[in-house]
């Protein structure tokens, strides 16, 4: 199996500016990202930019990365233009790891490519992890995915699913964690023909209600193959206190 690992990065970020140059004990963090892919199984790992300033420190610190354009509305969409720039294939494997992850756990993106690989039946692959607590379950930026039989996704939410009809509260740990209860860690393998269409399909209500992309493809009758992990992974960034916990974890690791 061969697949691309793609990572997208915008420099404007309303939380956190010029987030992918962000130093990260000396590296800047897209770089970071891009380092630990390379550590996977994947033929190339390319950074899709949209700022000749980040194809410069990609170059810099010998990281593949193509110019894409500053007008793409969404992450999916800056991957689609790459696919196009790398001259891909339509049935070619592609991963897209987000450049905020500069912990991403290399195997999880082997997992994730193998996965679609192994899910002809499928367009996307992604990941989950048991969620541990109740505050998890009911924190609306932690989405929650349900499986069918074949750990092939029925539906993500912000909301904490599985309910229990008969209950009137969930406050009850011990009885609502023997479902199952799964997060959803956001990285993403793709048919490339699949992700050149994506864009085109019109936005689904309730991909606009939840404000989750991936609900677009459930709408559309596309299916969603999911990998559990047993590793809880690594944190993200979004805000300046994310950043230096990274950088804290990142010195303690040198």
């Amino acid at each position: 199996m061969g697949f691309t690992v793609l990572i997208p990065a915008r420099l404007g970020s309303s939380r956190l500016p010029n987030k992918p140059l962000a130093d990260i004990n000396g590296v800047p963090m897209v770089v970071r990202v891009a380092q630990r892919a390379l550590k996977s199984s994947a033929l190339r790992t390319v950074v899709a930019a949209d700022s000749p300033q980040i194809i410069e420190q990609c170059t810099r610190f010998g990281v593949q990365a193509v110019l894409t354009r500053v007008n793409h509305l969404s992450g999916s969409d800056r991957l689609a233009e790459a696919c196009t720039l790398l001259g891909l294939a339509e049935d070619a494997i592609v991963v897209n790891v987000q450049g905020d992850e500069p912990m991403i756990d290399p195997a999880l993106i082997d997992f994730v490519a193998g996965l679609l690989e192994s899910r002809q039946d499928c367009a996307v692959s992604t990941a989950a992890c048991r969620i541990k607590d109740m505050a998890e379950f009911l924190n609306p930026n932690v989405v929650k995915v349900v499986l069918d039989a074949r750990n092939t996704a029925l539906y993500f939410s912000r909301a904490p699913i599985p309910a229990q009809r008969d209950k009137k509260s969930t406050a009850d740990w011990n009885d609502v964690s023997q479902m199952g209860l799964l997060r959803h860690v956001g990285i993403y393998g793709y048919r490339v023909g699949f992700l050149r269409q994506f864009p085109q399909l019109a936005q689904a209500p309730i991909e606009q209600l939840e404000s989750l992309e991936q609900l677009r493809a459930l709408w559309h009758g596309y299916r969603i193959a999911v990998h559990i992990t047993d590793q809880v992974p690594g944190p993200g960034v979004d805000t300046q206190e994310e950043l230096e916990q990274v950088r804290r974890l990142t010195a303690d690791r040198a």
